[in-house]
């Protein structure tokens, strides 16, 4: 396989990036697919928890600062020391301007340097030009693109079971989707069972 970028995702306790905290990155590397990281850590103590993110990740706010989990900043170092090992460092995500943003904000704090290239593949770009060229127009919905990862999902003629979100679920969907939308192949092997839509072997 030749070299492919990084799909990543975090887990945060809110979606304010100044004022919420980072408590779970998943990342795989999609040039060796059994190749991932997974880690949490607790948000800090002046971090915001909001309630309606709580609900999303199907955690409560005691757990996001126990202090039995590392903290964010080691998360951040763990996380950055793995990707400088890789052999491709440009992320892959879904809508990359709110988690790298939010990776580079957390940097700053802890004066870490991001290791990450700064050209980054999203995903959300892949699936509405494959869209628009099976239908002719994108996906919109109340004036604005409604390519969400569910639909992305769908497109890929594959079933959105997520309960409460997990980073690494979300990279491995993420870098499902990607495959599938570039190559008309499935990548993941707990994928397999949805069959790769016709328009997609095209």
């Amino acid at each position: 396989m030749s070299l492919m970028p990084i799909s990543t995702d975090i887990e945060t306790s809110g979606l304010d990036r100044i004022k919420c905290g980072l408590w779970q990155i998943g990342a795989i590397n999609l040039s060796n697919p059994e190749d991932y990281f997974l880690q949490e850590g607790r948000i800090d103590d002046e971090d915001k928890a909001e309630e309606g993110a709580l609900k999303v990740i199907g955690k409560t706010e005691a757990e996001l600062r126990d202090k039995k989990r590392q903290s964010q900043k080691q998360l951040l170092e763990n996380f950055f020391e793995w990707v400088k090992k890789r052999d491709m460092k440009n992320p892959l995500c879904q809508n990359p301007q709110f988690d790298l943003v939010f990776l580079e904000i957390k940097a700053d704090k802890y004066e870490l340097k991001v290791p990450f290239h700064y050209r980054a593949f999203n995903l959300h770009d892949y699936a509405q030009s494959k869209y628009y060229s099976l239908y002719g127009h994108f996906l919109i919905k109340d004036e604005h693109s409604d390519m969400g990862l569910t639909n992305i999902i769908k497109l890929c003629g594959m079933e959105d079971n997520r309960k409460a979100h997990n980073a690494l679920e979300d990279a491995k969907l993420t870098g499902e989707c990607f495959f599938r939308l570039i190559n008309g192949e499935n990548l993941f092997p707990e994928y397999s069972k949805y069959e790769i839509t016709e328009v997609l072997r095209k």
